[in-house]
């Protein structure tokens, strides 16, 4: 399923994603320029992700950073991240549209990747672990939700189309 900026828009509760709010006592260009430093610091850490750069990431992190909910640190990020790594090598994730408010970011995003490894973790739902790979690629949308401090992630959350990813793999008919 594709989501439109309408659609986007509409699950934010705004009409708009041209998000213009102003911070208490800053300036509306102020604001606008921490809304797109906040969405610029999503996009360097997929970056580093994309290239496999698993320390690089991590430093887009708070040390109390809660992953759905529960406090993980960066070790619970890390163990994730390279358990994705070990099982989907090439795991890729660009982003299709972003929106920003006060200290949220949203970014719509295509993950993408080839079933190389054997999952260890409930990563992906869960649904992969202990799978032998299947050498077979796939590509689905995610929705993921942060709140930062201080320049750095402090909570994430997603909506994730594991299914698909299951289906494309050849393990859901």
């Amino acid at each position: 399923m594709l989501v439109g900026r309408r659609d986007l828009a509409a699950l934010l509760g705004v009409g708009s994603l041209a998000f213009a709010s102003t911070v208490a006592g800053a300036s509306a260009s102020t604001s606008s320029d921490l809304l797109q430093r906040n969405k610029d610091i999503i996009r360097a850490k997929y970056a580093r992700l994309n290239a496999g750069d698993v320390p690089g990431y991590l430093r887009f992190y708070t040390k109390d950073v809660s992953n759905f909910g529960r406090v993980v640190g960066p070790a619970g990020i890390e163990r994730i991240v390279r358990d994705i790594l070990t099982t989907f090598p090439d795991w890729t994730m660009t982003v299709r549209e972003m929106a920003a408010e006060r200290d949220f970011v949203v970014a719509r995003l295509v993950a993408s990747g080839t079933h190389r490894g054997v999952a260890q973790t409930r990563a992906n739902g869960g649904l992969l672990q202990g799978v032998a790979p299947t050498g077979k690629k796939f590509a689905v949308e995610h929705i993921h939700w942060y709140q930062l401090r201080d320049g750095k992630v402090a909570a994430h959350t997603a909506v994730r189309d594991d299914l698909g990813m299951m289906v494309q793999l050849g393990l859901v008919h």
